[in-house]
């Protein structure tokens, strides 16, 4: 019998696998696995393409972003995103809450901007109670969106370094985010999710000696934003990861909505603090960094630019600080701002409730109530919207004349911005999908909300 002939009844013999042929050895039965008959696989018809999920744990996919992406070798030749991963709920559990108790579910959503959440929902609920906020509150606010706006970069970088090797760019960026997050602890409280933008206002005043932080800041970024341009801009590696890859021009911009540095990246200088003022951006002097390459390199290029741009607004806020409230002064909408917080780093001091309640009883039923139940707003519906890091970030706040919302949406730039995806990697490599959802900057707190 020959070999063939005895590798075919062996084949044929029950339970044996024609893809795993054994024989015997003095340690007893070995098994080959060969994975297939591969003589006959080459000589038939076959797809090329391969289907794989990138995410939702991927450390490349910005948190729980699910991508999937069918290949033909290295081509991505269609690629779609699944969301959902991170849903919280925060627009639905808005509807259960007071407005102001709003104010700490909706800067969870982005919570890599965290302020400006704060900030156009409550631009929102001001414009349905018809009141604005003081003057000192209002240059607050915009000192302190800008530092949320360069520690939001400087993560776009950083987390868009380490994904595509430059760890160096990591280390650096994530050392000059914890500068950002020092001063916005010392100005707010909290490093992150400060609900320290409050309808009417701010929860309370600056520090004594705010000026002296904020001026050093300026100075110790104004030394280090320069690093960037020689780690990484002129970098030849970087630039060849990053040019020409991710492309989607100004039409694709405007068919699929996406706004912030995706869209100035490609020649339009769109930037709602200059085309729609709010908070007084008209007296501030400074400029719209805009590219035409509408790659991930011109996306990287300009958020370094808006940075500089940054500190410039952070510096004139400083100048045009005057003394005075932080917080309307209708008491039936303004929550005390000039609280002192308790020992335990929370609550208010002893010293403030007994004030309150040394006031009159009245006083002590008002705050109560304000507090427990809180203000009515007027029945109306409203359209809020800022520049945050990412793009236009908006509001939709609909009121039936209660102390809750009938419903909050948020038009949110990440979850826009991510319909781009697909047309920028199609027909690309796998490895520059990587590169163009870095240069999208998508934070997964605000898709899924």
């Amino acid at each position: 019998m020959s070999t063939r002939d005895a590798s075919a009844q062996r084949a044929s013999a029950p339970g044996h696998d024609a893809y795993a042929p054994a024989r015997e050895t003095t340690e007893g039965t070995v098994f080959t696995v060969t994975g297939g008959d591969w003589d006959t696989l080459i000589d038939s018809e076959h797809d090329d393409r391969v289907v794989i999920n990138m995410g939702p744990q991927h450390p490349s996919t910005h948190g729980v972003l699910r991508l999937v992406l069918e290949l033909e070798g290295e081509s991505v030749t269609q690629a779609r995103s699944v969301i959902g991963y991170l849903h919280t709920g925060i627009e639905k559990n808005c509807e259960y809450r007071t407005w102001t108790q709003g104010v700490t579910f909706v800067t969870r959503a982005d919570y890599l901007a965290p302020l400006f959440n704060e900030a156009a929902y409550c631009l929102g609920v001001e414009r349905l109670l018809g009141i604005e906020a003081p003057r000192r509150a209002q240059v607050g606010r915009v000192l302190l969106m800008e530092l949320n706006r360069i520690g939001s970069h400087l993560v776009c970088i950083a987390t868009g370094g380490m994904e595509l090797g430059a760890l160096t760019g990591m280390t650096a960026g994530f050392r000059e985010r914890e500068e950002v997050l020092h001063l916005l602890e010392y100005l707010t409280g909290l490093r992150m999710n400060h609900a320290f933008v409050r309808p009417g206002g701010l929860a309370q005043d600056f520090p004594e000696d705010w000026k002296e932080k904020v001026t050093d800041f300026i100075k110790l970024m104004r030394k280090r934003l320069p690093d960037y341009d020689n780690l990484l801009t002129g970098q030849p590696i970087w630039k060849q990861r990053l040019q020409g890859v991710g492309y989607l021009p100004l039409d694709g911009c405007l068919a699929l909505g996406a706004t912030g540095p995706i869209l100035r990246s490609a020649g339009l200088p769109w930037d709602l603090r200059k085309v729609e003022p709010y908070l007084g951006y008209e007296e501030y002097d400074f400029e719209v960094p805009t590219a035409t390459e509408a790659d991930c390199y011109a996306r990287y290029v300009l958020r370094v630019a808006e940075m500089h741009e940054s500190l410039k607004i952070v510096e004139q806020a400083v100048a045009k600080m005057e003394p005075g409230p932080v917080m309307v002064e209708d008491r039936k909408v303004a929550w005390p701002a000039q609280l002192s917080i308790g020992a335990d780093g929370m609550g208010n001091t002893l010293e403030h409730v007994r004030k309150i309640m040394s006031q009159s009883m009245e006083s002590l039923i008002h705050h109560f109530k304000l507090v427990t139940e809180g203000f009515r707003v007027p029945a109306g519906q409203v359209y809020s919207a800022v520049e945050s890091p990412r793009g236009e970030l908006g509001y939709h706040l609909v009121s039936d004349g209660g102390t809750r919302p009938v419903r909050v949406h948020l038009r949110e730039p990440s979850f826009v911005n991510l319909q781009t995806m697909p047309a920028m990697c199609e027909g690309g490599m796998v490895a520059d999908v990587i590169a163009a959802v870095a240069s999208i900057d998508p934070v997964m707190g605000g898709v899924d909300r």
